[in-house]
């Protein structure tokens, strides 16, 4: 029961940070959330951003209104990741299936490692001071869960996106 209690937290408490976001943006093609990803491989910095920056991350550069829209849209895609990821291992621990478990632990750890990484990332393009702090913090908070979607603590988390939110002018 804690488990689907933690799971809830986490959806409710991510789901904040989408609020105004565009809810069509970031899925795939079946309505799956894309996972933000790591840094591009071979990108360039001639179009203006930071070296092995990509050209998503030049339109973003210094856009604060357009890097708070990314953070609200990842925000959700997070929120959704992470209760699947958190259903995964509770039907794999079920099942008592090591294999799937170990399967489920690395896919949430993968999870929870693209979002703090892109949250950093975010926070690494924007110009805005109190934006940037923001970013850098929910990355630190998301990191220190280690991979583990239940050690969301969702009242700090929550704490940490109505600072990014005021940030951004949304509240």
């Amino acid at each position: 029961m804690r488990r689907i209690v933690a799971a809830a937290a986490v959806t409710g408490a991510l789901l904040l940070t989408g609020c105004s976001a565009d809810k069509t943006a970031g899925t795939g093609a079946a309505g799956t959330p894309t996972p933000a990803v790591g840094p591009a491989a071979g990108s360039s910095a001639s179009n203006g951003a930071a070296p092995g920056a990509s050209a998503g991350d030049a339109a973003l550069s210094g856009n604060t209104r357009a890097i708070c829209d990314q953070a609200a849209t990842t925000g959700t895609n997070a929120a959704a990741t992470f209760a699947q990821d958190l259903k995964l291992l509770i039907d794999a621990e079920s099942a008592k299936d090591k294999a799937a478990i170990s399967a489920a632990q690395q896919k949430t750890t993968r999870d929870v490692e693209n979002y703090a990484y892109a949250l950093q990332d975010m926070s690494n393009l924007v110009a805005d001071p109190a934006v940037k702090k923001a970013l850098a913090e929910m990355s630190k908070s998301v990191e220190q869960l280690k991979g583990d979607v239940r050690k969301v603590d969702a009242q700090e988390l929550g704490r940490l996106e109505g600072q990014l939110s005021k940030a951004c002018g949304n509240g």
